[in-house]
């Protein structure tokens, strides 16, 4: 179901979720991240979504949290604007949770909560123009839900520099660093990101699930304890229909 703020439309198991406040650049306010959050517990209970695809309206993909919203909450509680920041940490944590892909599909400016929500997402394709960028630091704030994701994305270094400084980073930069996945050309940009979507689609749906879930289980993990997961995900593997029936078909050849 869409919403003002989310709009969600299923075609050829793709679930696209687009951010949709295109005249506050996409900013995430309470109403957009309730919405992700139903449109990830869509995602996770429709057996036709293959793929979620997450992307912004307009010219930008996300310019962060809504400023005024934010202002406002300088007089609450600590404990309330804990609870409202976890509230926005709700939606990385079950984007990475789902056993689906999700994959943040950037064009123009993703920066500081947006830049986070991309990060988060398990694959980042972008635009040859958009930017990322955790600018936060020039409004004497910190980037302190989305660099549970960015450490683990470029390392301790590169995140220091990025969220010390809040430079900005061109598609091919944040691709060197680690951020995006892939950068696509501005004449292409639909039809290499429909391939995209289309081929994870495509895909063995438990075998995707297991990779999600083992590659995020891996972090913290010594290197033995990090092979014997991969030893019980590959027994796993072998006993899926998808498995078995690739397999046979490959053999009959």
């Amino acid at each position: 179901m869409s919403t003002d703020r989310v709009l969600a439309e299923l075609r050829d198991g793709v679930l696209g979720l687009t951010l949709n406040r295109p005249d506050k650049r996409n900013a995430l306010d309470t109403p957009m991240v309730d919405a992700l959050l139903a449109g990830l517990e869509r995602a996770d209970l429709d057996a036709a979504v293959r793929v979620v695809a997450v992307r912004g309206a307009g010219k930008d993909f996300c310019a962060g949290a809504d400023l005024a919203e934010l202002l406002r909450s300088a007089d609450q509680s600590a404990a309330d604007n804990e609870a409202g920041a976890m509230h926005l940490g709700e939606v990385f944590i079950r984007m990475r949770r789902l056993p689906k892909p999700v994959v943040a599909v950037v064009h123009g400016r993703a920066l500081a909560g947006g830049c986070g929500l991309a990060t988060a997402c398990d694959l980042v394709v972008a635009h040859a123009d958009a930017a990322f960028g955790y600018p936060e630091v020039r409004r004497g704030f910190v980037p302190a839900v989305g660099m549970a994701m960015l450490a683990r994305a470029v390392g301790e270094q590169v995140a220091f520099g990025l969220v010390a400084t809040g430079r900005l980073l061109t598609a091919e930069e944040a691709r060197h660093a680690g951020l995006v996945a892939r950068v696509f050309p501005g004449a292409s940009f639909e039809q290499d990101t429909a391939a995209l979507l289309g081929e994870l689609a495509g895909a063995s749906a438990s075998a995707l699930a297991l990779i999600k879930q083992q590659l995020y289980e891996i972090e913290g993990r010594g290197f033995e304890d990090a092979i014997a997961l991969g030893a019980k995900v590959n027994a796993v593997a072998r006993s899926t229909p998808d498995f078995k029936a690739a397999v046979e078909k490959f053999l009959e050849k």
